[in-house]
This record gives C-alpha cells, structure tokens and sequence, in this order.
C-alpha cells in the first residue's frame, strides 16, 4: 500500500484521537499516523482545570483511550514529534526531527494555545498558565508547596478562569478572580446568567474584582510574585497566579503552507480547508455554523472551544475520509463544572433573544431558554440535566413552545421535541 494513501493527523488531543477512530469505524483501512508534540498519551483536558487541581482526580486516570486502543485499531501514535511545514503540493509533512511523512489525507487538529498576560512581570515563578497536564501538574504543586492560606489570584473570569477558582477554593486556597469585563462570562452568558454565576461564586467564598484590569505582577527579589497591581494602582498580594484570558488558534502551519485563515483554520462542514486533502477540526478551526446554529446576522462561522465541537468536526472530516460524507449538522452544546454548579449550555443565543426562566435560579437548579422568533434557539441549564439533553432536541427541532408554557416548572416539554431520528 503507497504511503500516499495514509492519513497523517497532526494533533494528538480530542479532535485528532476522534478522527482516527471515526475513520476506523467507517471502513478507512489505510495508515493512520496520529503526531502529538506532547510526551503524554492523549488525555482529557476538562479534568485539568477541575478535578486534578481539586484532587479528585489523578494524572494516571486521563487517558482518552485505553492502552491498547491504538495498537489494536492500526493507529500509529508518535509522541513528542512536532510537524514543522506542509508542502501542500507534494503532499509532504516535515518533522522537527527531519524526518517527512508523505499522505494521502492530512488533518489539522493543532488546537490552540494560552493568550499570554502582557504586562509587566508575566514571566515571574508563581504565574501559572493553565492548557496541558504539565501546566495542570505545575499549579497542583503550587497549591501544595504554598501551605495554609495560600493566596491565589485568577486573571480571566471566563469558564477556564472560572473553574480553576472553584477548584482552587476547594484546595484550600483564598482566591481572588480578576475579570477585565464589568461581568462574568459575557461573551458567553447575557448579564441575568453572568449575575447568577457572580452571587454563586461570592457565595462559595471568592472574591471577584470585576471591570479591572491589570498594570502589572510584583514579584519580591528571588523572582516570586507575590502581587497583582490593578490598573486603578490597587495592589492584591498573592502566592500565586493563574492565567484564564483565553486561548490563540494555533495557525502557524496552516498559513506557512498558504491554507486560508482567519480567526482559526477556515473549514466547510466536512472540515475541509482551502487546500486539497487537507482538514482541519477541533480548537483552531473556525467551522462553518450548522443551520441549527444560524444566528440572525451575526457570523456564518465561528471557532467553537469545545470537546464537542471537536469531535463533531472529526466524525464529519471521518466520513468525507470514508466516502461517506456527512456534513456537520449538531446542535453545539457545552459545559462547565464551577463549586458543585454543572452548567450546560445548547446552541448559541443571539442578542435580540426572548429569555424565559424554567425554574428558580436561587435553587441552583434551573434552565434558561432564549427564543427567537418564538422557536427555541438555545439553552443554558445549571443541575438540570435531563432538561438540557431535551433541550438540544427542543433546538434541532426548532420547537415553537409558548413562553408561559416554557416557565412553567410543571408542564411537559417533551410533547413538544421532535422525535424523528437526527439527521
């Protein structure tokens, strides 16, 4: 078999590992070479921002895929091997350590990277950024190495930022979290939602300064930081500091080799980009939205950080593989563990959305839905589980659901769900 047949993956996180089993499950019997510059197996990422820095959960227990997953199925995986061009003509990957890989199909699943804090003292010890296990494994032992009282400041109030404070308070750490906005999550959640989250973290014992930026980290004369001065000249003194402002689509590759970028990896819903045999799935790519996830003019695409929306991209990039193309067409859904708050959010809610309340937000058991045009759109719950799996099917049906109905906690909503199978 020519290794021209062979499907190159370069990532080896969610996105990369789905495809490669997707392309399995669907009959691909060529090569498959998964690339991770990482050391480590492939693992999962939400626990590291959760339950490994609150100690419930271990490093050995992350593996995405059991041992011999990847014998088994004729994956080879290579670690710590990091692509450095593509000659998209040849069809060729060059390797850090010289080496090339020639295929047939390559896929982008280079996922993204921690924005960097850029001010002054950034670079001090003691100021954690939080994206992989080492980084995850460095902040468990700063919490550990700090004692009793630990101070920890968290720069970025998003979910990441958000989640690590939680996990950080459960550690035993006084926390402080520092959001920039004059809110909470406000790309994600309208200010009923962000005001939500904000009472339930002050409740649980966080401090949170919001609408303040940062001027600078002071750190003492061996290279410790051990302040967070705000832009008003506030000065919050610290053990350590853990950075959530957000992540940069790793793209460097891609446009080296003139595949078109733009905020993300461009793909169509076969995650397909603008080079032929050549695709791009998971964090760095800016998918095209699913009609599902159409928002009233607003963009036609977007980057969507999510396990989901990673692995919904590889099983379509999967079957275009296979020969049996079927587009990406999911509601994209997500997550978030904050204290013992489980937020699950379905579809994407515009500005001009109707909000209705389904239950009480005091009882930190609720579900708030956006309707638009009177179907609804999107969905965020907190503790409302089996709410939040109707909901998705309440969305892809586009459910038109009158909003007294909707808030009211006794009535039925399944009578109005689509039962027709998906796609």
């Amino acid at each position: 078999m020519a290794m021209a047949e062979t499907l190159v993956i370069v990532g080896a996180s969610y996105a990369g590992v789905q495809l490669a089993a997707s392309a399995r499950e669907l009959g691909f019997s060529a090569p498959i070479v998964l690339l991770g510059d990482e050391v480590h197996a492939p693992y999962q990422r939400p626990p590291l921002s959760k339950g490994l820095l609150s100690g419930k959960t271990t490093a050995d227990q992350l593996a995405l895929r059991g041992p011999d997953f990847y014998a088994e199925q004729g994956i080879e995986l290579r670690l710590g091997v990091r692509a450095t061009a593509i000659d998209v003509a040849a069809q060729r990957v060059q390797l850090a350590d010289g080496g090339t890989l020639d295929y047939g199909w390559l896929a982008l699943a280079t996922g993204a990277r921690c924005r960097p804090l850029p001010v002054p003292g950034a670079q001090l010890r003691g100021v954690h950024a939080l994206r992989t296990l080492d980084d995850a494994l460095a902040v468990q032992a700063a919490v550990t190495a700090c004692g009793p009282g630990r101070r920890a400041c968290v720069i970025g109030g998003g979910f990441i930022g958000l989640e690590v404070a939680a996990a950080l308070k459960a550690a035993g750490a006084e926390v402080t979290v520092i959001e920039g906005q004059p809110r909470l999550l406000a790309r994600s959640f309208p200010p009923a939602m962000s005001d939500y989250v904000a009472d339930a973290h002050r409740q649980r014992g966080l401090t949170l300064e919001l609408g303040c930026g940062v001027q600078a980290l002071q750190g003492d004369a061996s290279g410790q930081v051990q302040a967070v001065q705000l832009a008003d000249g506030r000065l919050l003194p610290c053990d350590m500091v853990v950075l959530g402002i957000g992540v940069l689509p790793n793209t460097e590759l891609a446009e080296a080799a003139g595949i078109a970028c733009a905020g993300g990896i461009l793909v169509d819903g076969l995650s397909r980009t603008s080079a032929p045999q050549v695709l791009a799935m998971g964090d760095v790519a800016n998918m095209a939205l699913p009609a599902v996830a159409a928002l009233p003019g607003g963009p036609e695409r977007m980057r969507l950080e999510s396990i989901q929306a990673a692995n919904d991209g590889a099983r379509a990039a999967a079957s275009l593989i296979a020969g049996r193309p079927q587009p990406l067409s999911a509601v994209p859904w997500f997550w978030s563990e904050q204290h013992e708050l489980k937020f699950q959010m379905a579809g994407l809610p515009a500005p001009g959305d109707q909000c209705v309340l389904r239950g009480d937000m005091a009882s930190d058991r609720f579900t708030l839905f956006y309707l638009r045009d009177g179907a609804v759109a999107a969905a965020h719950s907190v503790n409302r589980p089996a709410e939040h799996m109707l909901a998705r099917k309440l969305i892809a049906g586009r459910a038109q659901i009158p909003p007294e109905v909707l808030a009211d906690a006794a009535s039925d909503l399944k009578a109005f769900s689509t039962l027709r199978p998906a796609g």
